[in-house]
C-alpha cells in the first residue's frame, strides 16, 4: 500500500517538474540567429571598389631644335623681302616715240598730233638705223571692216607725214587693228578719245 502511494508521489513530482524544466532552458540560437534580448550587430557596410588610379601621362619629348629648323624662318623672310627676278626680255620698253591722237571718224592730223610727228622726226633722224611700225587703232563703234580701213588711213596719214620731214618710207612700216586693240577700256569719250591713235612700235 506505501509502495503504491510512493509510486504516485514520484509521478506527480515528475509532472510538476517538465513544464519547469521546459521553460528554464532556453533554446540555443541558431547561426545566423539572434538570441532574445540580444543587440544585433551593426550591419557592416559594404567595402568601395578602390578608385582607379590613371596611369599618369608623360607629356611627349619636344622636338629637338635642329640648325635647320632654327634657319628656315629666316629663308622665308628673306625670300619675301627679295624681289621676283623678272627675265629682261619680259620688261616693255618705254618707246621714246609719241603716240598721236584723232578726232571721231577722222584721219586728219591735228596740231597736237603734228607736234608730236616733229618730235618723232627728230628722234628717227637721231637714230637712223631705227625703223618702226605705225599702227592705226580706233574706238569701238562702227564694223570691224569700217575700223580696219579707217585705221589704215590714221597710219598712213601719219606715215607720210613723217615722210613729209626727211624720213625715208623704206623706215616706216603700217597695220591696221581698228577696234581689235583698244589702248583704255570703257564704254564712253574718256576711253574712245584714246584709243583713236596712230601708234609707233620700233622694230628690235
Amino acid at each position: 500500500m506505501r509502495s503504491k502511494r510512493g509510486i504516485i508521489f514520484l509521478a506527480s513530482i515528475s509532472l510538476l517538474l517538465i513544464p519547469v524544466l521546459l521553460v528554464g532552458c532556453p533554446k540555443k540560437p541558431g547561426i545566423g540567429e539572434v538570441a532574445p534580448g540580444a543587440i544585433a550587430p551593426a550591419a557592416k557596410a559594404p567595402e568601395k571598389p578602390p578608385a582607379v588610379v590613371e596611369k599618369a601621362k608623360v607629356p611627349e619629348a619636344a622636338p629637338k631644335v635642329t640648325e635647320e629648323v632654327v634657319k628656315k624662318p629666316a629663308e622665308i623672310k628673306e625670300a619675301a623681302v627679295r624681289p621676283a627676278e623678272v627675265p629682261k626680255e619680259a620688261v616693255p620698253k618705254v618707246s621714246p616715240l609719241e603716240d598721236v591722237f584723232f578726232d571721231t571718224d577722222l584721219a586728219l592730223l591735228r596740231e597736237d598730233a603734228k607736234k608730236s610727228l616733229q618730235v618723232n622726226a627728230e628722234w628717227l633722224k637721231a637714230n637712223p638705223k631705227a625703223t618702226i611700225t605705225l599702227e592705226g587703232h580706233c574706238d569701238e563703234r562702227g564694223t570691224v571692216e569700217y575700223n580696219l580701213g579707217l585705221g589704215e588711213r590714221r597710219a598712213k596719214a601719219a606715215k607720210d607725214f613723217l615722210v613729209s620731214l626727211g624720213i625715208s618710207a623704206d623706215r616706216i612700216k603700217t597695220i591696221s587693228y581698228g577696234k581689235e586693240r583698244p589702248f583704255v577700256l570703257g564704254h564712253d569719250e574718256s576711253a574712245w578719245k584714246w584709243n583713236r591713235r596712230a601708234h609707233f612700235v620700233i622694230k628690235p
